[in-house]
């Protein structure tokens, strides 16, 4: 190659080198002043090293020197407390402010002030679904359906991964209205719903075919087991001869109510629940009473029965000798909260207590299998699924004839 091709190419060589530095040079200067004026970054060296208490001083008074806007510090204080309790890495443990710990004591007393639905988290499309309007509820009222999927509230979008959040959402104060937008089947429609009192009816009965009792249990807040001994007597005076207790769906709620519920179907002196506290420190809990029910069982459980439901479940399986298990493997929450209500209001749940069934088998996280696996078809709903079509229900009957 000689001189004038070799200055030639050198020439090209060193152009594009030129052009690759000037256009980082440009883009570095453009992405300064972008980051300059949108974030203005500053290094401090103030330690930050000390105590919790001496860290939030700090950053509250940084805050208080260098944000722009007001600042409400009840609020500030009370984000600081939930987020240290979510630190524990615990889905039942949380700080509950004043206004929500008035939320949280009507709904474990069965009445709160709301539209009356049932809803749940569809994890395969991380979808908020409508189980079921309550009857006479504000939201049957206004054309509510089983099956509805809640998109957006008050024009915030929910997803079925926010189902707390959305359900607080959905209280409030009497008389006040919330808009939603429900997806049913292809169509978006816009409801507005009227917030009222709403009295949740923990148990539904009736008579089903070759004298069989049939009880619903939805939730065990205060007052499910005289609401229990009631509806029994109702339809033991029909002259039941065995007897389904369905808790698909049922969430939980108070231990005790579950326990005493169990308590009329086992020998004095059972075991009911073994719980363990902080240390390992065990506590039994047995029967009270003498066998109040000795006929046939057969209990309907589902992947939402959960808590309380299951701790029924397994001391009614692993004490009553003719009790089936139908229907699929259950949650698997084998852990109690308890409550601590604060002096100003507000309160704090938290994760005291991992209980475990009469024979000491773990239930979190793991569940407890039914007897018969029924699977029902993904379609249908068990609050609006036909008799004849409910299979796990057709089969406990068939257990029973």
């Amino acid at each position: 190659m000689n001189s004038d091709k070799k200055q030639k190419v050198y020439k090209i060589i060193m152009l594009v080198v030129l052009t690759i530095f000037i256009t980082a040079m440009v883009t570095t200067i453009a992405l300064y002043k972008s980051v300059g004026s949108q974030n203005n970054i500053k290094y401090i060296t103030a330690d930050t090293s000390g105590s919790i208490s001496q860290r939030i001083a700090y950053y509250k008074k940084f805050i208080q020197q260098h944000y722009l806007y007001d600042i409400n510090d009840e609020q500030m204080e009370e984000a600081a407390i939930k987020g240290y309790f979510e630190g524990l890495g615990d889905q039942y443990s949380e700080y509950i402010t004043k206004e929500e710990m008035q939320d949280y004591m009507a709904d474990a007393t069965g009445k709160y002030v709301g539209i009356g639905v049932y809803i749940a988290n569809n994890t395969k499309t991380n979808q908020i679904t409508i189980l079921m309007p309550m009857k006479g509820s504000p939201a049957e009222e206004a054309g509510i359906k089983a099956g509805d999927i809640i998109t957006k509230i008050d024009g915030i979008e929910y997803k079925g991964e926010q189902l707390n959040e959305a359900s607080n959402k959905l209280k409030a104060e009497e008389g006040t209205k919330v808009k939603l937008e429900i997806l049913r089947e292809e169509q978006t429609l816009e409801i507005e719903v009227e917030r009222k009192t709403i009295k949740v009816n923990h148990i539904e009965t009736k008579v089903l075919e070759k004298n069989i009792g049939y009880i619903q249990i939805s939730t065990f807040d205060d007052g499910c087991y005289d609401e229990f001994v009631q509806k029994y007597d109702e339809i033991k005076s029909q002259n039941i001869k065995s007897l389904i207790i369905d808790l698909r769906n049922n969430g939980g709620g108070i231990v005790e109510e579950a326990t005493n519920i169990a308590d009329m179907f086992t020998d004095k002196g059972a075991t009911l629940l073994i719980t363990t506290e902080k240390g390992n420190k065990e506590e039994i809990t047995k029967a009270k009473k003498d066998k109040q029910i000795d006929m046939k069982v057969v209990i309907l459980v589902n992947e939402n029965t959960a808590s309380a439901s299951e701790i029924l479940t397994a001391a009614i399986k692993e004490n009553v000798e003719n009790a089936n298990i139908v229907g699929t493997k259950t949650y698997g929450k084998g852990v109690i909260q308890s409550i601590f209500t604060l002096k100003d209001g507000s309160g704090i749940k938290l994760t005291t207590n991992e209980y475990y069934t009469p024979k000491h088998n773990s239930i979190n996280k793991v569940g407890i299998s039914p007897d018969y696996e029924v699977i029902l078809p993904e379609e249908e709903n068990i609050y609006t699924i036909e008799e004849k079509n409910d299979i796990q229900l057709q089969k406990a009957i068939e257990l029973l004839k």
